[in-house]
């Protein structure tokens, strides 16, 4: 071997050892995955879907009278088979309306292959489609990820769907539209967790929302927003503040890694509160200043309430309630009543007065009536002065002697 072969050698090492990790992705049957075409041949399409080895798609497996794609095209197949990371996948295309029979939707149901169809109209319990010239039926559940309501809107609508049955020679036909979004759904969350980290500020819809909080979708992965940190304040329920649907900002809070490494079962922490400002006057407000509170909650200690300057609580010693009074019996949620802040509690919880209100009415009109009287001393009683001296002068002359008391 040459100097030259040598160095050549070395150099082709050097840049394998550089080049990219060999990739050892394993697909399972019935994924539907995206592809960029590497090689057309006379019995099969050789597509790069990010795996070690180029799948293979048959053209017999092509729909007729399909258009054959070109090297660099884009296309979009279904896994139908898969054993081992250096094998190639197999793949199939989504079949479309043209040239579809019952032989072709049993081929489909399979290997999962999704096939085209049109949302035709609405029927008991689901919708009835149109796939290739074929009738077949979606119920409801398979519509969507979550519940659907009015079918009416999907009319006239054209999606992929999966096989699920064919029966009694293709007058039974199911399809589910919810098995590709789902298997969608599970790809996009994979690839989020691959890069989601604590701290990470988001957009998620709102999937559902239980007491003890909202479980937000983060585009295929699933986070809880506690009831606690849903906004600034006590919420007394979820529900008040967000409804299935809502589109949220949230910021991730932890990242619980499930014990089986699946992303989609980690256990998400998230935030609303964070990303938004608190109230004004969160701190409690000022001291002494009357304030108007809703209560949100009634225990048998007292009361809670929210207030501008923040949520606390007014114990039933600070209540305008005779001793011995039930709360629960005098105020109701959405109830209001004017309070003041007296304090905060050993946890940080701002305390309210509502017996303190008179108080600091009565002290205020007492300022105001001294106010008005001026600075100096004879002047300090104002018109009190003024109205009981004129009373005096009603009265008799002190050196007129007084008549005596009569006897019994």
């Amino acid at each position: 071997m040459t100097s030259e072969d040598e160095d050549f050698a070395a150099l082709f090492e050097q840049s394998q050892a550089g080049g990219p990790p060999p990739r050892d992705k394993r697909l399972s049957p019935g994924k539907v995955v995206d592809g960029i075409v590497v090689a057309v041949g006379d019995d099969a399409i050789y597509v790069d879907v990010g795996t070690r080895s180029e799948g293979v798609l048959e053209r017999r497996h092509m729909p007729e009278n399909a258009e054959l794609p070109s090297v660099g095209d884009r296309i979009r197949a279904t896994v139908s088979e898969h054993r081992r990371p250096d094998t190639p996948p197999q793949l199939v295309m989504s079949l479309r309306g043209a040239g579809l029979d019952v032989d072709a939707l049993r081929d489909a149901a399979a290997a999962g292959t999704p096939v085209e169809g049109e949302f035709a109209k609405a029927v008991k319990a689901g919708l009835e489609v149109n796939v290739g010239g074929v009738r077949a039926f979606c119920p409801a559940s398979q519509v969507e990820i979550g519940y659907t309501g009015d079918l009416e809107v999907y009319v006239g609508q054209r999606h992929f769907f999966r096989v699920m049955e064919v029966k009694d020679n293709g007058r039974s036909v199911i399809v589910s539209r919810r098995a590709l979004l789902e298997a969608e759904r599970a790809a996009a969350g994979e690839r989020l967790a691959k890069t989601l980290e604590e701290g990470a500020e988001l957009e998620g819809i709102v999937q559902s929302v239980k007491p003890y909080g909202a479980f937000v979708d983060l585009g295929g992965l699933t986070g809880l927003v506690h009831v606690s940190e849903i906004a600034h304040g006590r919420v007394a329920s979820p529900e008040d503040v967000v409804s299935a649907g809502d589109k949220v900002k949230v910021k991730v809070l932890s990242i619980q890694s499930a014990p089986s490494g699946e992303a989609k079962d980690s256990k998400i922490s998230l935030s609303m509160r964070a990303l938004t400002q608190p109230p004004p006057q969160a701190a409690g407000g000022k001291a002494g200043e009357i304030i108007t509170a809703t209560v949100s909650k009634v225990e048998s200690y007292g009361i809670l309430v929210d207030t501008p300057a923040g949520s606390g609580l007014v114990p039933n010693g600070e209540l305008a309630l005779p001793p011995g009074s039930d709360p629960r019996r005098a105020y109701s949620p959405g109830d209001n009543l004017d309070v003041v802040t007296i304090g905060k509690d050993g946890g940080g919880r701002i305390r309210f007065s509502a017996k303190a209100v008179g108080e600091v009415e009565a002290r205020k009109a007492f300022e105001q009536f001294k106010g008005k009287g001026g600075k100096g001393k004879d002047k300090a009683l104002g018109s009190l002065g003024d109205l009981l001296a004129g009373k005096f002068d009603n009265l008799p002359d002190r050196k007129t002697p007084a008549s005596p008391p009569k006897k019994r």
